[in-house]
């Protein structure tokens, strides 16, 4: 596996794991759609040719939120090959939140939802996006506007555009704590490095089978779960969404799963699951939120197989992994991979004692370079010696089994999904009768944690619980509106008047 040096290309990398029977199945939807590895690479150069057609140059951003699909993987191996930079957006967001992306990362391309159209052309023409285009999901009715229908026609791309390793591959958004969203800058070879990897720490074998229910416009989904199988030359079941039923019936036909914490416990809230369901699953991969001691115990009990829990984040990939072979430990995320060095260390850059709770700071070719437009920023983010603060806590045991045991951030991560609490105390704060309120996230046994707000009134005003969520969820995607408002007379403060978020996490902690 591997690819020329003088051209490190994702899409190149990609293609060269194609198989040489092109008739082999990279992709089938739940419905029963399949498309061939040799279908896909004829789609992927007419895609490439449409992209070169419009005049969209090597560099410039294509942004897309769509529902997951066939059509919506085939369009950014398009941008891979044309190397333009992929923009994903979550297909929740609002057009609010929309707003900021296109405005700041000026795409060539907005690729949106049918059901958007309503608030997505006015944008565009906002921000003066030239091209824009609808994306219908599997089974809708294609538009005049619909990609896919705009590339029939196109003559294909037949050559990828050649990348050095330090060109940028794709540009996602992720939370911060400055209230501005920042655009994490991923290169061809942060993302080729990490793919690599991963391929070999996990083990990935001829007539592997990936059962494929996480969203496209995530790390997990985009990143870790297709580059695999993609270097593989496997196929994926392609479902749009997590289905529990659904899934239960295409597991005996796969022989890995990657899922998020909620979908393992949804998995086992189903009768029907048990060590049978999984008869030929060799893997099944755990992240992007933490993974419950209960959730990973009643797993192995219910089906014999024990979750290989790992950890990541948008700006770095995947940094580390329990072992394929070896102890999988509950309640860690195993070792650093190959390649990535990663440490816990205190305020002065020094190693914590063994079992002390430090800083998780990391260093390696998968890590991002900086962020979209935000050059003081990316002087904060990474230490004098070159180093990234993830702003995560952890510790590490005397075997090297590192811990994540909390995050120096305020970042909620519901269901794999960030949060930024700023972003929903600022809508919370402009309700009549509110005096103010802090977002924080609880444990949830479902979605690992749960977005919930604590509220005060203004003096002589009574709120009302089901009357403020309400209000909020017309103007957020639902994952990040709060399960739960909790109203107080006072929100708990240090000496300098910062509201302590850790005592409400400690008082609500049980809430779910």
């Amino acid at each position: 596996m591997g690819v020329n040096i003088l051209n490190a290309s994702l899409y190149a990398l990609i293609e060269s794991c194609f198989p040489a029977d092109r008739s082999r199945i990279a992709i089938e939807t739940a419905s029963g759609a399949r498309t061939s590895y040799g279908e896909m690479e004829a789609i992927v150069a007419r895609y490439a040719g449409a992209i070169r057609a419009l005049g969209v140059k090597p560099g410039e951003r294509v942004a897309v939120q769509v529902e997951k699909s066939s059509e919506a993987l085939f369009l950014y191996l398009a941008c891979l090959k044309t190397g333009v930079i992929y923009l994903p957006l979550n297909s929740a967001y609002q057009g609010g939140e929309i707003d900021y992306f296109l405005g700041d990362a000026t795409p060539a391309i907005f690729v949106f939802q049918p059901k958007s159209r309503v608030w997505a052309l006015p944008l565009c023409d906002k921000h003066k996006v030239p091209h824009r285009f609808s994306l219908a999901a599997e089974g809708e009715e294609k538009a005049s506007d619909d990609w896919h229908v705009n590339a029939a026609n196109t003559p294909p791309l037949l050559a990828f555009e050649p990348r050095a390793a330090d060109d940028l591959a794709a540009i996602l958004y992720t939370s911060g704590t400055t209230g501005r969203s920042k655009g994490a800058m991923i290169t061809h070879q942060n993302l080729s490095s990490n793919a690599k990897t991963l391929h070999a720490y996990w083990g990935f074998r001829e007539g592997d089978v990936l059962l494929h229910a996480l969203p496209l416009f995530h790390v997990h989904g985009l990143f870790v779960a297709a580059h695999t199988a993609l270097l593989n030359g496997s196929t994926m079941l392609f479902h749009s969404k997590f289905d529990a039923d659904a899934a239960l019936a295409a597991l005996p036909r796969a022989t890995l799963f990657m899922g998020v914490p909620t979908m393992y416990v949804r998995l086992l809230t189903t009768p029907a699951f048990n060590a049978d369901s999984c008869r030929n699953i060799r893997l099944f991969v755990s992240g992007s939120a933490p993974l419950l001691a209960e959730t990973f115990d009643e797993f192995k009990t219910r089906t014999g197989h024990t979750i290989l829990e790992r950890y990541g984040m948008t700006e770095t990939g995947m940094i580390t992994s329990n072992p394929l072979n070896g102890e999988r430990r509950g309640g860690t995320v195993g070792h650093p991979l190959p390649g990535v060095t990663a440490r816990v260390v205190d305020d002065d850059l020094q190693p914590v004692k063994q079992g002390g709770i430090g800083h998780i700071q990391v260093q390696g070719p998968n890590v991002l370079p900086g962020y979209w437009q935000m050059p003081e920023k990316n002087k904060e983010e990474f230490t004098r010696d070159g180093f990234f603060k993830t702003g995560d806590m952890g510790q590490v045991s005397a075997d090297g089994y590192i811990s994540i045991v909390g995050r120096s951030k305020d970042l909620v991560i519901s269901g794999g999904y960030n949060v930024y609490p700023k972003e929903i105390e600022l809508l919370l704060d402009v309700i009549p009768g509110v005096a103010e309120s802090a977002v924080i996230g609880v444990p949830h046994p479902d979605f690992g944690e749960a977005v919930a707000a604590v509220v005060v009134a203004k003096p002589g005003v009574t709120l009302d619980e089901a009357a403020i969520i309400a209000t909020v969820k017309g103007q957020l995607a639902n994952f990040k509106v709060p399960k739960r408002i909790f109203i107080v007379a006072d929100l708990p403060r240090n000496t300098m008047g910062k509201v302590q978020k850790n005592e409400l996490r400690k008082t609500y902690a049980s809430s779910f």
